[in-house]
């Protein structure tokens, strides 16, 4: 049976990383979110269990004790984890997975899991970014302030190489149709296609 392809999608806060991925979700089928584990509080509109699943501190340990996350990391003061279980049942059930992680996060998988695909999303400039992150309003500016400063770090060549693809989100149609040619192209290597087509010819 075909194995699920992990899609990793990663950049800075503010780059359009979420609206992406539920714009692609909206277009393919066969294709699921990962809801990642978090000790940050949740902002206005978001849902317990379907943007993330927020837990306490103590939580959180115990679950990286008990190995039941693929990746964790500590960004901008909060923990945020990928759950095992649901990575691996995906994975094995051939469910293609999204997933919205940072560069520490991406790297932790990429050493265990190199047949995923990894994306680096980004806005056209530091500007713009910095505008976003005002527009948004959930930050108080020195928080923006530490959000600019973590994404010119990661956005240094030594970790852009890292990814597979970067898409520069100016146009938002134009990045979602980046993605989701991204994925589309991805289901049709013929690495992936070779076992279905010697199974109908």
């Amino acid at each position: 049976m075909r194995q699920g392809i992990p899609f990793i999608v990663s950049g800075p806060s503010g780059g359009g990383k979420t609206t992406l991925a539920k714009g692609v979700l909206d277009k393919l089928d066969n294709l699921r979110f990962s809801v990642s584990c978090t000790t940050r509080k949740p902002r206005d509109g978001e849902v317990d269990g379907q943007d993330y699943i927020f837990i306490s501190e103590a939580d959180f340990g115990k679950m990286v004790s008990q190995g039941r996350f693929i990746e964790h990391a500590l960004v901008h003061g909060n923990y945020y984890g990928t759950p095992m279980d649901e990575f691996e049942n995906a994975r094995v059930s051939g469910v293609d997975l999204l997933l919205d992680i940072d560069v520490q996060g991406a790297s932790q998988i990429r050493k265990n899991y190199p047949e995923a695909v990894f994306c680096f999303v980004l806005p056209p400039d530091l500007k713009v970014l910095e505008q976003r992150l005002i527009e948004r309003n959930s930050d108080r500016d020195i928080d923006i302030g530490k959000r600019l400063i973590r994404a010119k770090e990661e956005t240094k060549p030594s970790i852009l190489e890292e990814y597979d693809y970067i898409i520069i989100n100016d146009e938002l149609d134009e990045a979602l149709e980046s993605l989701f040619s991204i994925i589309v192209s991805t289901r049709c290597e013929s690495k992936r296609m070779l076992e279905k087509v010697k199974s109908n010819f």
